[in-house]
């Protein structure tokens, strides 16, 4: 037996010894070193939405890859923000010998971090997260493929001591993302915000380049670019809010004689709470999940997935390298590697998809 043979045996010993004497362990917040090869590098990088970063740190510790090289595991998949310190667009580094690169925050960075990373030929990534779908027609750009893992739903967050009724209609949040009386529809007057139950609510959205935010503009009819008078990305101290962190809903009627209400992932929600198991960094700082026309978002501690707002999420590939063996094997497919992870996914508050690893949604990957 060579030398190369002889490693890549004994490699696969040690990651047989992992699957079989071994409890795989929680998803881990950016790769870390692998269990066989101690290796901090994989062979497929994805970077991108907030939503996903989770689900897909945990299928990260269950995808072998076939060649052993650089490690025993495929995916890397880097958080949407430093998992140590929450700093946001810091650095880096998805190979061994590349210089750091920013880390995306964000489905919309994550795509238009791929797109650069094509267009100079850096191969620092190879796939974005994405909680929402394409927005351009593959003609527009680089042909991209957005591929379906998993499904999503997205509710009402407000604060753990929030006044607000148990239940919002979608009419209710159409109109009061929209600066509208949720009541009558009538425009709100500069400076008003809406009423719902008798308090006043001011509504949030995430960052500007959330999959989240995108999702839930399209859903409710408002433009996530420059958004209606009443409705901000900033907490009531400054702060931008980011995607599924209930630290922004701070107003309270007492002090501030209003609310806060903002787009939650009950995805996230889940393992979020359940992040003894998971090891999800819980965000959620007591924020309470509201039902949408009166259907609960979780049912036996699991998403609902009759839940009216829902959605696929993704991950996004350039088009022309879905053939490549290792992507191949990994995301394409129903019996692709993480389609066959239905324990991962569900474990992480998703529900899953008779379409998992279809290769129909297309789009342009715009810088």
């Amino acid at each position: 037996m060579n030398v190369k043979l002889a490693k890549r045996a004994a490699i696969a010993a040690g990651v047989a010894a992992l699957s079989f004497g071994l409890a795989m362990p929680t998803a881990q917040a950016d790769p870390g070193s692998d269990p066989v090869t101690g290796s901090n590098f994989r062979e497929l990088v994805g970077v991108g939405s907030d939503t996903t970063q989770d689900v897909l740190n945990g299928l990260a510790n269950e995808v072998q890859d076939p060649d052993l090289d650089p490690a025993s595991l495929l995916i890397a998949s880097y958080d949407a923000v430093d998992p140590a310190t929450g700093a946001v667009h810091g650095n880096i580094t998805t190979r061994a010998g590349h210089s750091p690169v920013q880390r995306p925050n964000g489905s919309g960075e994550g795509v238009n971090g791929l797109a650069a990373d094509i267009t100079a030929g850096t191969n620092n990534f190879d796939f974005a997260r994405s909680s929402s779908a394409p927005s351009h027609p593959a003609s527009d750009g680089i042909s991209g493929t957005w591929v379906p893992f998993a499904l999503d739903a997205v509710t009402v967050a407000v604060s753990g001591t929030s006044t607000l009724p148990a239940n919002f209609t979608t009419q209710q949040l159409t109109r009061a993302y929209n600066c509208q009386d949720p009541a009558t529809g009538n425009p709100l007057a500069a400076g008003q915000f809406p009423v719902i139950g008798g308090v006043t609510v001011h509504p949030l959205v995430p960052q500007a380049g959330s999959g989240t935010r995108k999702f839930w503009a399209a859903t409710l009819g408002f433009n996530a670019t420059t958004l209606p008078s009443c409705v901000k990305d900033t907490d009531k101290d400054g702060v931008s809010v980011e995607e599924h962190d209930g630290s922004s809903l701070k107003r309270t009627v007492a002090a501030d004689g209003a609310e806060d209400i903002a787009p939650f992932s009950i995805a996230q929600y889940i393992a979020q709470s359940n992040s003894a198991v998971t090891g999800v960094r819980n965000r959620i700082h007591g924020a309470q999940l509201r039902s949408i026309d009166n259907v609960a978002p979780v049912v036996s501690s699991k998403l609902n997935t009759s839940f009216p707002i829902h959605r696929d999420v993704y991950n996004v590939f350039q088009t022309s390298r879905l053939t490549e063996p290792d992507i191949a094997q990994a995301f394409v497919g129903p019996n692709s590697d993480v389609c066959a992870s239905t324990d991962v996914i569900q474990e992480y508050g998703f529900g899953t998809l008779t379409d998992c690893g279809s290769t129909s949604v297309t789009g342009a990957l715009i810088l």
